[in-house]
């Protein structure tokens, strides 16, 4: 790494690498060791740490031209893995460090190892402890070696692919403690597919899982020479991937423990690349392990028209080093621009031969990330950048920056805060200047000389905490709009609302936070009971604006609100559009009052009514109006809305059913069941049933809805007058055939309701009978009257004149009633005997015979011959009849005639 110039330098490690054991063809590197295998067959492994090489021969034994296929070495440079293939088959095998010849693996005879994943978290110089293998016929296996025990302690089968058996090209593995064990998470890649495996306990366990669940995996088609998978490690866990595919480079983040994934494409040109490749993915392609997923398309590499796609990748821990030809391009893998490209000092024979791939040893990269503070300043991440700083200067950039976006946006307190980091690169004046300019206050941290900023945190609350204490102490001292128009002078606004509280000047506070977009605070405030309900009303419009649903919640907890009051803020929040789905916070305190305040406030019922109007579905309308809020109270009404109002307002909101139901409430039956017509004829005749005590209106509503059927009808003749007939029984008699006869055209056939009228006539005859028989009855009962009256005239009783008073009748049961009670008592204090029940039952019936004689009267001393004394013979009402007995003498004819005497 050259730190002058360029992050990335390319030198020549070793010309000779492969000591003309042939030509390279597989390498691999971890620890500042390296490992090559030739077509010869050979594998050389070189140390640069110690400056040792080693030659291992894996031909021996075998006959044929044989070729190293892939090379394998854990990241601390320890255990080596190698796969031969020739006339013979394939072997593999395993090399330590420490042997001086490798060791076959014989269980794995006959399979071409394409990949291989070490447990980087487990893995020791002495033991492999669990490696997972891929093979080129899409299985998966796991081994383990151990040193002393020159062999493999075990190689296990664990999965194959079925649904689409492709090679597997690479694999990586990571692990992380749990409370239940260990989570693996491995993914795996083949020509054009992701796989994503994750669970808990060994290895075997966690692919057991998948026999009977689907395997997750994303697709990317496309062609690409080969397929990698790298995982950058970053103190011993891996921190992002990615993967060298068809389509572009898919890489993201890694999060081992993420109940969670997102998509980052930040280029627009990639999505729809990205979303074609969600079509071909299964769900949860990623497991959930992966975030900040992005595709960079390979056409950010192109020079001209012509896409070339990399043959080889590696991974830094900012970077993406791609092998396109001869030649490396480096690319940012932040911003996803090209900052470098490496040129080879190639040998005539290495030209024609060309670069057969690339691989990364994360220990030997340094200081990669001097710029990226850059890169992230330019993306506007500025916690990004100032985390990726390495000196003073740099951080000063970044406040400079933050400073300018804040003083162009006229944020000046928050430009001034950025201003006061700044030691370097902008001196006092000229940032005293650039305020002084736009007229505004500096801030008091930047007249702070440089021990003052260092201890800004401590010192500055605690001048804060002994500023506030001065304002409570002399509150009542000092002058308030003095003091008010310093601070604000002075820029201390949280300063100005603190005294503002302690004068108990509220409208300031609130005013103030409404200012902030802070509703929650500013409610706090008003719900304080030493504040005056006049600023509820006050703040309302402003307040429900910024947070309706917040707003409503402290209305409804506040008591003694007059709901009326707030009806201007509740019309201007009403007025703003809503989403269809969203809750109408005025209707819900609205219903608040109507229902658990029984408010009964006209102007409240009406606005919740005009509302429910405004709203498509017209169900919570109709359930307001049918609902009587003042049923049961003596003398008052049974609805608070006004109805002319809530008819005119149903009419322009084409509410026709709650029309009707307002009609009907206002006794207009003909216009509510006219209505109803237009609506739904059930619902007229419904509205024309609730006419109960007026038979003429009802018959004539009966006869509209009639009509209105009649000549809504469309079918042939015979069909509407079944359906007339029918509809004559649905008025239970009231309407008869010749009521509605009217309303057929003059042409229709009598045949056609010969029926109905032989129906009709039938009735008539019945009711004619019904009557003859009413007739006889009452025929029968007058000649009955007249023979009573006659038997009454001629009945009479006979009263002896010396017939005994019932007066005296009862004086002498009360005189026997007091002998037989006497006679009890003294029978009570002796023994119960036959005499003394004898005794008993006469005074029972003594006492009975006095309650009949009192229940009854004497027609010689009782109430009505007493009231009959003190009446007239002739009563006043009587006066007509004696009238009508008067001899009045004719005066035309009168004589004067002599009586004897």
């Amino acid at each position: 790494m050259d730190s002058s110039r360029q992050v990335f330098t390319v030198d020549l490690l070793e010309r000779y690498a492969a000591k003309g054991r042939g030509v390279i063809t597989c390498m691999a590197a971890g620890n500042d060791v390296i490992v090559i295998g030739t077509s010869k067959g050979w594998v050389i492994r070189h140390d640069f740490g110690v400056g040792d090489s080693y030659d291992f021969d894996l031909t021996v034994g075998r006959t044929g031209e044989h070729s190293v296929h892939q090379v394998f070495v854990d990241p601390g440079g320890s255990h080596c893995i190698a796969t031969v293939t020739g006339n013979g088959g394939s072997e593999t095998y395993y090399i330590h460090a420490k042997w001086s010849k490798p060791r076959v693996l014989s269980k794995l005879k006959g399979l071409v190892v394409n990949a291989v994943a070490w447990n980087r978290q487990q893995i020791t110089e002495v033991s492999t402890k669990e490696v997972i293998l891929g093979t080129d016929n899409g299985q998966l296996y796991e081994m383990a070696v151990d040193e002393k025990d020159k062999r493999e302690k075990y190689i296990k089968f664990l999965f194959e692919l079925t649904e689409l058996p492709e090679a597997f090209m690479g694999l990586q593995v990571e692990t992380a403690s749990v409370a239940t064990g260990t989570r693996y998470y491995l993914m795996a890649v083949t020509p054009t597919r992701l796989y994503s495996f994750t669970g808990i306990g060994s290895p075997e366990a966690v692919f057991a899982r998948y026999l009977d669940r689907a395997v997750h995996f994303m697709e990317l088609p496309g062609e690409i020479p080969r397929s990698e998978l790298h995982f950058f490690i970053k103190q011993r866990r891996a921190v992002h991937f990615a993967w060298l595919s068809g389509a572009g480079i898919y890489h993201g983040g890694l999060n081992f423990g993420a109940t969670h994934s997102n998509v980052s494409c930040r280029k627009p040109e990639f999505w729809l690349t990205y979303f074609q490749c969600l079509l071909h993915s299964s769900p949860e392609g990623d497991e959930n392990f992966v975030e900040n997923k992005a595709l960079l398309s390979y056409s950010k590499l192109s020079e001209g028209s012509e896409t070339l796609k990399p043959s080889s990748l590696s991974v830094s821990e900012f970077h993406f080093l791609l092998l396109l030809g001869n030649k490396v391009k480096v690319v940012n893998r932040i911003s996803e621009q090209i900052i470098e490209e490496l040129q080879f000092d190639l040998t005539p024979e290495s030209v024609s031969r060309g670069i057969i791939g690339l691989c990364s040893d994360a220990s030997a990269v340094n200081d990669e990330g001097r710029d990226m503070w850059k890169v992230y300043l330019d993306m506007k991440d500025y916690a990004a950048a100032l985390a990726n700083c390495r000196d003073p200067l740099q951080r000063d950039q970044v406040y400079l920056v933050q400073a300018e976006a804040a003083f162009a946006s006229r944020e000046f307190l928050r430009a001034a805060s950025f201003y006061a980091k700044i030691n370097y690169v902008l001196s006092f004046e000229e940032i005293t200047l650039k305020f002084i300019s736009v007229s505004e206050q500096i801030n008091r941290l930047l007249l702070e000389d440089d021990t003052a900023l260092e201890n800004r945190n401590s010192d500055y609350h605690s001048i804060i905490r002994e500023f506030r204490a001065f304002l409570s102490d002399c509150k009542d001292v000092l002058d308030e709009a003095t003091t008010m128009k310093l601070l604000e002078s002075y820029g201390r606004v949280e300063e100005l609302v603190y005294f503002a509280s302690l004068k108990e000047q509220y409208d300031i506070v609130v005013h103030h936070y409404i200012q902030q977009g802070e509703a929650k605070k500013a409610l706090e405030v008003l719900q304080k009971p030493s504040v005056p309900v006049d600023l509820q009303y006050k703040f309302a419009p402003d307040l429900i604006m910024l947070d309706a649903y917040e707003t409503v919640e402290s209305w409804m907890a506040t008591k003694n609100l007059n709901p009326r009051k707030l009806i201007p803020a509740m019309m201007r929040y009403s007025s703003e559009p809503h989403a269809k789905n969203e809750t109408h916070e005025v209707i819900k305190y609205l219903e608040f009052c109507v229902h658990r305040l029984h408010n009964e406030d006209p102007g409240i019922h009406n606005l919740l009514l005009s509302l429910y109007a405004k709203q498509e579905d017209d169900s919570a309308l109709l359930r307001f109006l049918q609902c009587k809020f003042g049923k049961g109270r003596d003398n008052g009404p049974e609805f608070f809305y006004d109805p002319k109002y809530a008819l005119r307002l149903c009419l322009k909101e084409k509410r026709m059913r709650a029309c009707v139901h307002i009609y009907s409430m206002m006794s207009m039956h003909e216009e509510a069941v006219a209505l109803a017509l237009q609506v739904d004829p059930e619902l007229a005749m419904a509205e024309a049933d609730k006419v109960e005590d007026d038979e003429d209106l009802r018959k004539k509503l009966w006869l509209m809805i009639a009509k209105h059927v009649i000549e809504q009808e469309k079918g042939v003749k015979r069909e509407n007058i079944r359906k007339a007939i029918a509809f004559l029984k649905e008025t239970d008699g009231l309407l008869k055939i010749e009521d509605i006869l009217p309303f057929f055209p003059d042409f229709a056939l009598i045949d056609d309701f010969k029926e109905a009228i032989c129906s009709s006539l039938e009735d008539y005859n019945k009711q004619i009978e019904q009557l003859k028989e009413e007739m006889n009855d009452a025929t029968h009962g007058a000649d009955n009257i007249r023979n009573d009256i006659s038997v009454l005239a001629q009945r009479y009783a006979v009263i002896d004149r010396d017939e005994d008073c019932g007066a005296e009748y009862i004086l002498d049961l009360q005189k026997q009633l007091t002998l037989s009670g006497s006679e009890a008592r003294r029978d009570l204090n002796g023994s119960l005997n036959e005499e003394s029940m004898t005794s008993t039952a006469t005074a029972d019936k003594l006492r009975s015979q006095l309650d009949d004689a009192i229940a009854s009267e004497c027609p010689f001393c009782g109430d009505l011959m007493i009231r009959e004394i003190s009446l007239p013979f002739i009563t006043p009402e009587e006066a007509v009849q004696v009238t009508s007995w008067e001899i009045k003498p004719h005066l035309a004819n009168q004589r004067s005639l002599s009586l004897p005497v």
